[in-house]
C-alpha cells in the first residue's frame, strides 16, 4: 500500500551523508507533489514583513498536517513557501487544505499565495524523478529531503500557472492549530547569519554537483554546532511576543479582538512557565527548550541545498569562494544573503510530544533574498 511508503523509509542521522543516492527512495507513481509560494515575496520582504512571509510558508505544512490528522508525510519549508508529497488517499484533503490556506493568506496576511498539485507520474514523463530521504536531526523527529529534480520542476510549473489549485471561497479558514511564532529573533553569535541556496546548473554532471555540496557541508561541519543559528539555551522569549498579531490570525472563530485577547492571555501563561521553568503535568520547560534547539530545521535539501547558518566572516568567505569557483566551472547556481539575525516559526501540535517542528529562516530577507541573488546570477 503506497500510503505507508514514507513511514517505511529508514532515517539517516549524519548530515554529511546527505548526497548519498542510496538514502533516497523513489516516490510511488500515484503520489502527488504540492507546491506553494508567495507572489512578490521580495516586495513583502522589502516592506519588512519577514514574519508574515514565513508564517504563510509554514501555514501550508500546518494546514496539511492537521487535515491529514497528523499522519506523517514528507514536506520541506522554503521560507516564502513549502513543498510536500501526499499519497492518493490524501490528495483531496491536501487540496482542500491548500485552497483554504491560500484564502487565509490573502485575507489575513494580505499576501498572495500560488498553489499547485502535480502528479508524480507527470514529473517522471519529463525524464525527472522525485526521490525522498528522511534525515533525523535528533532522536525526536525526522525531516524529508528530496532529490531527482522533480520538486524544482513542479515549482517552476506552478510559477508558469500550471496544475493550479483554486483558492477556497472567501472566509474559509484552514486548521492552523499548533502554528505560532512566539520566539524573538536570534542575533548572530559568531558574526553573521548567512542564508545559502545552492542549485545544480542545467545539465550538470551529478557527481560534480555532489562533490561541491559535500565540500560545502564539510566546511560548515567544522564550525561550532555545525553553524546552527539557534542558541544552545533556546531562542529568546519575551512577552508580549512579536508574533502576537500573526498568531491571533491563525485562530478560528470569533472577532479578531477576542482572538488577540485569548492569545495575549495564553502567551503570558506560556511565558511565565518557560521563564520560571515551572513543570505542569507532563510538560518540562527545560526539556522542551532542548528539543526546540535539536528540532530546528536550519539545513535541508530539496533538489538544492538550503541552509541558515550562524557563521564567522572567515567561514562566509570560504563558502563564497567555493561557490563562486563552482559557479565559474558551470556546476552550480547559488545565492547567499547576509543578515544579523535568524528567526523561527514553530509548529507544535502538542507540547507534550517531542516531534514539534521549528522552521528557521534569516530574519532580514532569508531564503527569499538568497533566491533573488540566485536569479540575478542566472539572468
Amino acid at each position: 500500500m503506497t500510503s505507508s511508503f514514507y513511514g517505511g523509509i529508514p532515517v539517516f542521522r549524519g548530515f554529511t551523508s546527505l548526497m548519498d543516492p542510496a538514502l533516497y527512495s523513489p516516490l510511488p507513481d500515484d503520489w502527488s507533489i504540492g507546491v506553494a509560494d508567495i507572489v512578490d515575496s521580495t516586495k513583502a520582504i522589502a516592506a519588512q514583513r519577514y514574519k508574515a512571509v514565513n508564517m504563510a510558508g509554514a501555514a501550508v505544512i500546518a494546514a496539511v498536517t492537521n487535515a491529514l490528522g497528523g499522519r506523517e508525510f514528507p514536506f520541506v519549508f522554503g521560507g516564502d513557501g513549502a513543498s510536500f508529497a501526499v499519497a492518493p488517499d490524501d490528495i483531496e484533503l491536501a487540496r482542500e487544505a491548500l485552497a483554504a490556506t491560500a484564502t487565509w493568506v490573502r485575507e489575513d496576511l494580505d499576501l498572495t499565495m500560488r498553489i499547485a498539485l502535480v502528479p508524480v507520474g507527470v514529473i517522471r514523463a519529463q525524464g525527472l524523478d522525485v526521490r525522498v530521504a528522511r534525515f533525523g536531526p535528533s532522536a525526536n523527529l525526522s525531516y524529508a529531503m528530496f532529490s531527482g529534480g522533480g520538486l524544482a520542476w513542479a515549482d517552476a510549473a506552478m510559477k508558469r500557472g500550471e496544475f493550479a489549485v483554486k483558492e477556497a471561497s472567501a472566509g474559509t479558514q484552514p486548521d492552523l492549530s499548533g502554528l505560532s511564532c512566539r520566539f524573538e529573533v536570534m542575533p548572530a553569535a559568531r558574526g553573521l547569519i548567512l542564508s545559502v541556496l545552492v542549485m545544480p546548473a542545467r545539465g550538470v554532471d551529478p557527481h560534480a554537483f555532489r562533490q561541491v555540496i559535500e565540500d560545502i557541508i564539510h566546511l560548515v561541519e567544522r564550525s561550532p554546532e555545525g553553524g546552527r543559528p539557534v542558541p544552545p539555551q533556546g531562542p529568546p522569549l519575551k512577552w508580549p511576543p512579536q508574533g502576537l498579531e500573526l498568531e491571533a490570525r491563525t485562530r478560528r472563530g470569533g472577532p479578531l479582538l477576542a482572538r488577540r485577547a485569548s492569545v495575549l492571555a495564553y502567551t503570558l501563561f506560556a511565558y511565565l512557565i518557560m521563564r520560571f521553568d515551572i513543570k505542569i503535568g507532563g510538560f518540562v520547560p527545560s526539556l522542551y527548550k532542548r528539543q526546540v534547539v535539536e528540532n530546528s530545521d536550519f539545513r535541508k535539501y530539496d533538489d538544492g541545498l538550503r541552509m541558515i547558518l550562524d557563521c564567522t566572516p572567515q567561514l562566509e568567505r570560504a563558502l563564497s569562494a567555493r561557490l563562486a569557483a563552482a559557479a565559474h566551472d558551470g556546476i552550480v547556481r547559488y545565492g547567499v544573503h547576509q543578515q544579523d539575525a535568524a528567526m523561527m516559526t514553530c509548529f507544535t501540535p502538542s507540547a507534550l510530544r517531542s516531534d514539534h517542528v521549528h522552521f528557521i529562516d534569516g530574519a532580514r530577507g532569508g531564503y527569499a533574498s538568497a533566491a533573488t541573488a540566485l536569479k540575478a546570477m542566472t539572468a
